[in-house]
């Protein structure tokens, strides 16, 4: 269970004192302009952490913390994450399903298991998310005419238009995540996320020989300063 994150005290208008704890699920939190919309009711803030967190103007994020550019990631992506996806479930729709329509419109039509493999997924929980595309009439499921044996997710004609029309609306979560940042700020972020998402990503060899139930590869290692000799 998360700990209390701001605590203080506060008066009614009879005068009357009682304690105020503030408890919240996101670090982003800002418990400034919690506190700051507390007083301008009819409580009188009288001290603590809650005070200070008016007087100060800042967020309880521990600021050593925000040295650690993984925790930073980290927040802003969980942040980010939930404002996508409650754009997502207006359209009766979860991340998984834009991301499965998202890579057949990029990469064409694609096996099951080649899919999961790709995203990482479980296939029972892939073949869940495609036969949800399935009813809504955004994907279909079709034999590979050159190979009989093979099961292909397709997006269909109304499908890219439907992904066309989501992309420009959940495009507004950039907006609400990014707006302290300029063009030329958001330009260059997203070109180092870019490369740092490349550097982690998987090897596309391994998902080919997931799906096909090839071992993997191992991965190969630079030599150090030692190996290199």
């Amino acid at each position: 269970m998360e700990q209390p994150v701001v605590t203080g005290t506060a008066r009614d208008a009879s005068g009357a004192e009682f304690a105020v704890v503030g408890i919240s699920n996101t670090p982003a939190t800002d418990w400034a302009q919690v506190f700051r919309a507390l007083a301008q009711t009819e409580l009188t803030l009288a001290g603590g952490t809650a005070a200070r967190a008016v007087s100060q103007g800042a967020g309880m994020t521990p600021p050593s913390v925000l040295d650690l550019n993984a925790y930073l990631m980290y927040a802003v992506g969980k942040a980010a994450r939930r404002r996508l996806t409650e754009r997502l479930a207006a359209h009766d729709l979860r991340l998984w399903h834009l991301t499965v329509m998202a890579l057949v419109a990029d990469m064409g039509p694609q096996m099951k298991t080649l899919l999961a493999a790709r995203l990482d997924m479980n296939t029972s929980d892939l073949v869940k998310v495609v036969n949800d595309l399935v009813k809504a009439g955004h994907v279909v499921c079709t034999r590979d005419r050159d190979d009989r044996r093979k099961v292909l997710v397709r997006l269909t004609p109304e499908g890219r238009s439907f992904l066309d029309r989501l992309n420009a609306d959940i495009a507004a979560t950039d907006d609400d995540v990014l707006a302290p940042l300029s063009g030329d700020e958001r330009r260059v972020l997203a070109s180092l996320l870019r490369r740092v998402h490349q550097h982690l990503e998987p090897n596309p060899a391994d998902a080919g020989a997931a799906a096909s139930g090839r071992p993997r590869r191992p991965r190969r290692r630079r030599p150090g300063p030692a190996a290199s000799r």
